[in-house]
Formats: structure tokens, C-alpha cells, sequence
């Protein structure tokens, strides 16, 4: 079991005597200063700790690196004390001379105050000495530690100072750090400064930036740009209401805030239908940052192993939140077939998912969308996992008017002058990305004979399309079938 890492976990678990910590961080810089911290202001009796890398070995010791004789040295030394080990991981796996020492040191009772501390970005602990050590996770920085963090350091820095002196400038800053190392808001904040006239507008677009190039060089996690407006959602007046009512019992300004915020929402439907686009609608209906998730990418073993990727995504939500995690086609990455083909990976991935959306702690909604609902195992649909099931089917004629008229009004153009009910007659069976498509392809037909768009571009453009529920008709069907009874509609309306 992985536990948080916090000063005051880590002080009790040095003086109950703990012989072995690994640490998992991201880092290195901002662990270390917090169990220097732990050592000089919550342990009575414990040095400031000793830290060894394999280029430097520990300060003042003959310039040795050599592993093994550095962790002899650190176990030899008297009295209580807390020796950190930051690249050990690169040597102990083919080392048995390392395990040996490792072993006999966390068998042997001694008296409490000496831990050996080891850490990495990932728990990369041998098999044997797994039972050995205790696992401790630092995940990135909540929002009461960069409140701390922003207060500590206004009183050394003459610019922050100013910023914060703005009205909402320190809940807003930290919100916009949230996600972030506190190296990164360092950054964020040197770069705000060097630019004439700069205030806190200025350093959260700033803070954003770092965000938004920290997830996007993670390879696994993408910092979604919504424009979306619920305005711009047709139909699915189920699904509306759904969120109705929480803004109506709670307000959505306490949901923006994260209290009371849902677990989330699994919407499954037909491809081209908006289960992406209300996603969108949702995030930016409650004001909270969007991610996207890729169950795909979390597979390729390009970023590390699946679960650990998915344990890092996870954490960094986390640390966002108050946000919406859109895992976009989730079946992709927990799927039944998957679970029984993929066997140890697999079902490591779907066991911590379903644990942490379980468990989760801070306020992630997770929205997740499916095209093929079925392949999901039955533990990631029971009830408690996500807040509601929604199907989104082929749009009803008046949805496809509305789709109409959204997508006509977009394009500056007057919804009356085309006659949306006609259209939407001759567009049955077109899913919304469908509608969408068709008066892209007559507005551009329109603008290559150099003269406006009218109805019949329109028509002649839903002539030449063929849709998903013509060539794809028993698929839909299926799901469908599926969807019926199992899943609330999202749409109130009748198809026709």
C-alpha cells in the first residue's frame, strides 16, 4: 500500500524507528527540503540529513561514491540520523551485495531515529526487498501548502508582494498553480517579471503556460483549451437537467469551488453524437480547467509502465483539482478483452482505477465517454463508481433543428432564411458531427462560387452524405439494445 508523503507522516515514521523509506517523486529538490525540514524542526535529536548521489557520494566523504561502501559508511554511523540516497535504484537490481546489506540493516532492532531514505520517480525496488520497505508517495503540492508557499515567500520578494496586493490575487494564484511543482511557479513568476507593466493577469497566463507544456511534454495527459459554451450543446435535455439540478442544490460557484462536486459521469453513444463536445459544455459550465486523459498513450509503455502511468495521471488531477479528467473512449484502455488478454498489466490498471475512483479524495469529476460500452467490465459500471450512465443516441427532429440553427449562427448566418425544420427532415439519421459537416461543405461550396450560402447548399450537401446509421446500422443497433434499460437516454425528445 502506497501512502502520502507529508511532514508529518514522515516524522512519525522516522521516530517509530522505520528502518527503510522509498520515496516516489517527481522533485527530488522539494522532497529533500521537506525532510530536511522534518529533521531540524519536528525530531528532536536528528542532524540535518546526509544526502548521497552516485556522481558526489555523501558531502565530505573522500569524494567515494561507490555505492556499497556509502551505504556501509551511513549504516555505521552512531546515533540516530536520516541518510537520503537519491540514485541508488540504477544499482541495486543486479546487486546482490546491496540487497544483503539492505536486508540485514531493516532485520536488525536498533534503537528509533536512523532511516534510510531512497528516492525515485517510480518504486523500482527489487522483488526481494519489496517486503523490507515502506512506500511513500509526494505527489504535487496541494493548495494549503502553495497557500504557505506564496505567503513565506511575499515577505522576500518585493514583485510577489505587489501581485498579491491585488483584489483575489492569492486564491486565484493558487489556483492557477495548482498542477504545478513549486520550481514551476518559480519560473512562471521569473518570467511574469521581466515583462514590462506586469500584474496577476500577466503571471497566471504564465502559470498556465507552465501548465499547459509540463502536461503536454508528460506525453499522457493534455491541457484541454475549451471554448465550448453550453449554448452551443443542442438536445440532450436529460443530461441538462442532471446538471440543473446540482448547480440548483449546491450553486455553481460552489461547484467551481470543488465542494460538493460529483464523481462523475460515463456517457456512451454513437460516434459524432457531442459526447466530447458536453464534456466540454460541463467543464466550462462550471468554470473548472479541463484534461484529457489518453487510455491509449497510458498503454504504449512510452512514459513507463501502464499502471505507473496511470498512478501519475491520477496524482496530477489531483493536484489540479478542483477539474474535470475527460478520459476520452475509455473501453480503449479498461475493456474486458483487454482484462483477459492483457492479464498482470491489465488488470493492475483496472484494480488502481477502480480504487482511486473509489477513494478519491479530491474533487475530480471524472467524465468519461465510451463508444462501444459494452466491452467495460461490469466493476467499472455499478453504481458508486460514476454518479450517472448516459446514452447519447442519434439526434430527434428537434434536435437536429437546433443543431441546425447553432451551427448556422456560428457561421453568422440567419437560422430563418434556410428553413431548419426542412432540413432537419432530410438530415434523419445524421448525428450531430454529421449536421456540423454538411454546413461546413455549403458554406465552402457557396464561398468557391463567390456568392452566400442558401438552402439548397445545404440540401445538395445532405444528399452526398452518407450517414453512420446507414453504413453502420447494426452496430448501432446493438448498442442500442445495450443502452435500453441499462443507461439513462440523455435526450427527452422522441427519435423521428
Amino acid at each position: 500500500m502506497v501512502k502520502d508523503f507529508s511532514l508529518s507522516a514522515f516524522s512519525r515514521l522516522v521516530a517509530a524507528g522505520t528502518p527503510l523509506l522509498y520515496i516516489t517523486t517527481d522533485s527530488e529538490s522539494r522532497t529533500e527540503a521537506l525532510i530536511t525540514r522534518a529533521a531540524l524542526q519536528r525530531l528532536k535529536g536528528v542532524p540535518v540529513p546526509q544526502v548521497w548521489n552516485c556522481t558526489a557520494g555523501f558531502p565530505g566523504k573522500n569524494n567515494d561514491a561507490d555505492p556499497l561502501s556509502c551505504l556501509r559508511w551511513a549504516i555505521e554511523q552512531e546515533g540516530p540520523g536520516i541518510f537520503v540516497f537519491k540514485d541508488m535504484h540504477w544499482f541495486w537490481d543486479d546487486n546482490p551485495y546491496l540487497q544483503r546489506v539492505l536486508k540485514d540493516f531493516a532485520a536488525v532492532r536498533r534503537p528509533a531515529g536512523k532511516t534510510l531514505v531512497f528516492l525515485g520517480a517510480e518504486p523500482e525496488i527489487p522483488p526481494a526487498l519489496r517486503e523490507d520497505f515502506l512506500i511513500l508517495d509526494h505527489g504535487l503540492p496541494d493548495r494549503l501548502e502553495i497557500m504557505a508557499f506564496l505567503e513565506a515567500q511575499r515577505k522576500k520578494d518585493p514583485f510577489l508582494e505587489q501581485i498579491l496586493a491585488e483584489e483575489d490575487a492569492l486564491p486565484r494564484l493558487t489556483l492557477a498553480a495548482q498542477g504545478l511543482d513549486l520550481s514551476d511557479f518559480d519560473q512562471a513568476l521569473r518570467r511574469a517579471r521581466v515583462a514590462k507593466g506586469a500584474g496577476l493577469k500577466e503571471v497566471v497566463a504564465s502559470l498556465h503556460l507552465n501548465k499547459k507544456q509540463i502536461l503536454r511534454r508528460s506525453g499522457i495527459m493534455e491541457f484541454v483549451e475549451n471554448e465550448v459554451q453550453p449554448e452551443h450543446v443542442g438536445g440532450m435535455e436529460n443530461l441538462k437537467t442532471w446538471l440543473e439540478k446540482r448547480e440548483k442544490a449546491f450553486g455553481t460557484t460552489v461547484l467551481s469551488a470543488g465542494h460538493n462536486l460529483p464523481k462523475g459521469v460515463l456517457i456512451m453513444g454513437i460516434s459524432g453524437c457531442g459526447k466530447s463536445l458536453f464534456v466540454k459544455a460541463i467543464a466550462s459550465r462550471w468554470n473548472l480547467p479541463l484534461v484529457r486523459l489518453d487510455m491509449a498513450t497510458v498503454y504504449e509503455g512510452t512514459f513507463g509502465s501502464p499502471e505507473g502511468s496511470l498512478r501519475r495521471a491520477c496524482k496530477t488531477a489531483e493536484a489540479l483539482a478542483p477539474c474535470v479528467l475527460w478520459i476520452d473512449e475509455i473501453e480503449a484502455g479498461i475493456s474486458n478483452q483487454g482484462f483477459k488478454s492483457e492479464g498482470g498489466p491489465a488488470s493492475r490498471v483496472l484494480g488502481y482505477f477502480l480504487t482511486w475512483m473509489q477513494e478519491k479524495s479530491q474533487p475530480v469529476f471524472v467524465a468519461a465517454t465510451a463508444n462501444a460500452i459494452e466491452l467495460l467490465p461490469a466493476e467499472v459500471l455499478r453504481k458508486g463508481r460514476f454518479d450517472e450512465i448516459f446514452y447519447m443516441a442519434l439526434p430527434s427532429l428537434v434536435e437536429r433543428e437546433e443543431i441546425f440553427r447553432i451551427h448556422l449562427e456560428k457561421r453568422d448566418f440567419d437560422p430563418a432564411a434556410f428553413d431548419v425544420t426542412m432540413l432537419a427532415h432530410s438530415a434523419k439519421g445524421f448525428s450531430g458531427a454529421e449536421i456540423e459537416q454538411a454546413v461546413d461543405n455549403a458554406s465552402f461550396e457557396a464561398l468557391a462560387k463567390g456568392r452566400p450560402m442558401i438552402k439548397q447548399d445545404l440540401m445538395e450537401a445532405i444528399s452526398r452524405t452518407v450517414p453512420l446509421s446507414v453504413t453502420m446500422a447494426e452496430q448501432i443497433k446493438k448498442i442500442e439494445a445495450w443502452a435500453f434499460k441499462r443507461a439513462v437516454p440523455a435526450s427527452k425528445t422522441e427519435k423521428t
